[in-house]
């Protein structure tokens, strides 16, 4: 191999070396942030799912949290509701299913004039998703309903 080639090769490989760790930086990318507003039931809805999944998915355990989490976020009426619906179809209610998800994504469905509905996607792998409909009612930030389909969809 003459020397101009080997200096061609050379500057190739190292441009091609640059090039792979400027993409490696670039991918890295800035800081992700959450936000949240404790006013604001969509927040609050995504709150509630995000600490329910951690505490039921804890391999350690989770002590009471789940039912702690149930207690200060369900209306208590409606509780007594998920309760009889659990034991019916012998599965979490706010799940709607026996597995735990392996992430969550919560999207307003709208409003009305005293609740807010929200869709909580359920992701279960890679290609399986399950989607509920999660109503709170505005002013005591409260979830009222879980389901296929939302309060104004009955």
């Amino acid at each position: 191999m003459s020397t101009k080639t080997r200096t061609a090769l050379t500057a190739g490989v190292l441009a091609v070396a640059l090039g792979l760790g400027v993409t490696a930086q670039a991918s890295a990318g800035s800081a992700r942030s959450v936000a949240g507003d404790p006013s604001d039931n969509l927040t609050r809805i995504a709150d509630f799912y995000g600490s329910y999944i951690d505490a039921v998915s804890d391999p350690d355990g989770s002590g009471g949290l789940p039912t702690a989490l149930r207690a200060y976020y369900l209306d208590p009426a409606y509780a007594k509701v998920l309760a009889a619906w659990e034991e019916r179809e012998h599965a979490n209610g706010v799940l709607q299913a026996q597995n735990t998800p392996l992430r969550w994504k919560v999207t307003e469905a709208g409003t009305a004039k005293n609740r807010t509905e929200a869709v909580v996607t359920l992701t279960w792998s890679r290609n399986v998703t399950t989607k509920l409909h999660v109503d709170m009612t505005r002013n005591t930030h409260k979830i009222i309903h879980i389901g296929t389909k939302g309060l104004g969809s009955k």
